[in-house]
């Protein structure tokens, strides 16, 4: 661990509950929808809208506008059509108001006092920046998609970040809760640290945390990841 400089965190699922907090949105606007599929259905959305704009279908596009093209899609899919535009935009602003995991915001901290902490998220920068006000995430930097102009799992976004900092790519750490985003950063020769979120889908949908072979780091949570790096 000596030679890592960065640690890099995936945003959705790995630092902030999408799940749980687009479900705790839906019910509160009275959408009359099942909330847990009506999440799904929006989450699903998500990689065939990127690669609309990875295959040059559609030109650069930030999330936030990916998520309202997706939103209209499924509303019209869960035959919803009462809520006027105005309602719509504030629905989609859900996505900047996602609910951090209770170990995120203490786990970051103590890795902060050893370490540069920066998202490397898909997200656009005035969402991760909401979000990250709104829950207290004590980034150092905030690196996006929309800084590199490509999705994950483009070489350009994890390689961006070690040329961000002037670095090599093997001191640069990506920490995620998902393997291929992992593998990905692995192919670029970055070191890798899985975080176990058993719950990103949901209670009705528990997701296998078992390990993968070729991380460098496999942690319960940023805590327990924290206490490997014997920070904090």
């Amino acid at each position: 661990m000596k030679q890592i400089k960065i640690l890099a965190f995936d945003v959705f699922g790995t630092v902030v509950d999408w799940h749980g907090s687009i479900k705790r949105e839906v019910e509160a606007i009275n959408l009359d929808v099942d909330p847990d599929a009506f999440a799904l259905a929006w989450r699903a959305g998500y990689a065939p809208a990127m690669q609309r704009v990875m295959s040059g279908e559609l030109g650069w596009t930030r999330i936030d506008d990916l998520h309202r093209i997706i939103l209209d899609e499924i509303l019209q899919a869960f035959g919803v059509s009462h809520l006027s535009e105005e309602q719509k935009v504030e629905l989609n602003l859900a996505w900047h108001r996602l609910d951090p995991w209770p170990d995120t915001v203490e786990g970051l901290t103590r890795l902060k006092s050893r370490y540069t902490i920066c998202t490397l998220s898909n997200g656009n920068i005035s969402l991760l920046t909401d979000m990250a006000k709104r829950a207290g995430l004590p980034w150092d930097c905030i690196l996006s998609a929309e800084v590199f102009k490509a999705y994950k799992p483009h070489p350009d976004t994890y390689l961006g970040v070690a040329k961000t900092f002037d670095l090599e790519p093997g001191e640069v750490m990506l920490v995620a809760a998902h393997h291929n985003d992992l593998a990905a950063a692995r192919e670029c020769g970055l070191k890798t640290a899985y975080i176990e979120r058993p719950l990103e889908y949901g209670a009705n949908h528990i997701k296998d945390v078992s390990p993968v072979a070729g991380n460098d780091f496999h942690a319960s949570s940023f805590i327990d990841l924290a206490l490997q790096f014997k920070t904090g």
